[in-house]
């Protein structure tokens, strides 16, 4: 087991330089089945890290970037009519994935949050039942919004500078 945790962090290396804390706790989340909760600015490869883990783990990925006007339709699909067939038929939306990056979630409406933690409670999803693993990124300008993500969260991760980073994440690893 052991070789095939460094083949993956060796994977993701190629693509993320430095960042071994961050990708140990991704991986500890979700081996543990948690949702996990990445703080930190714009432009710190949050993103990029969660792409690489799940092409390194041969996950689908989806990534849904959350703004004010989303719809929880928007994220879990919805019943659409099919006249051909005269029956209603389900259209999957993005959380029908394996590994769901759900970008700056504390900017979007409250019942698209709570659809979403819902999902994330309940592993199960209105229109059906689906296995996935969810991780969030917050924004840090709304407090409010993130202590409420940081609940539902196996163990927060603050992503910060590299001059800040081994600082801010000494503590989860432990």
């Amino acid at each position: 087991m052991f070789t095939k945790i460094e083949a993956i962090k060796s994977e993701v290396a190629k693509v993320v330089v430095g960042q071994e804390k961050m990708i140990d706790s991704l991986l500890i989340g979700l081996f543990c089945e948690g949702h996990i909760l990445i703080e930190g600015i714009p432009g710190l490869a949050k993103t990029t890290t969660v792409n690489a883990l799940s092409k390194s783990l041969g996950l689908d990925f989806k990534r849904v970037q959350f703004t004010p006007d989303l719809l929880p339709s928007d994220i879990l699909g919805a019943e659409i009519y099919d006249p051909k067939h005269n029956e209603f038929r389900i259209k999957q939306g993005p959380i029908f994935t394996n590994l769901l990056l759900a970008d700056e979630i504390n900017r979007a409406p409250a019942k698209v949050q709570s659809a979403l933690l819902e999902v994330m409670q309940e592993r199960q999803i209105t229109l059906g039942d689906e296995s996935f693993y969810y991780v969030v990124s917050d924004q840090p300008y709304n407090q409010a919004i993130g202590k409420l993500n940081h609940q539902r969260a196996a163990k927060p991760l603050k992503k910060t500078h590299s001059s800040e980073r081994d600082d801010a994440l000494s503590g989860f690893m432990e």
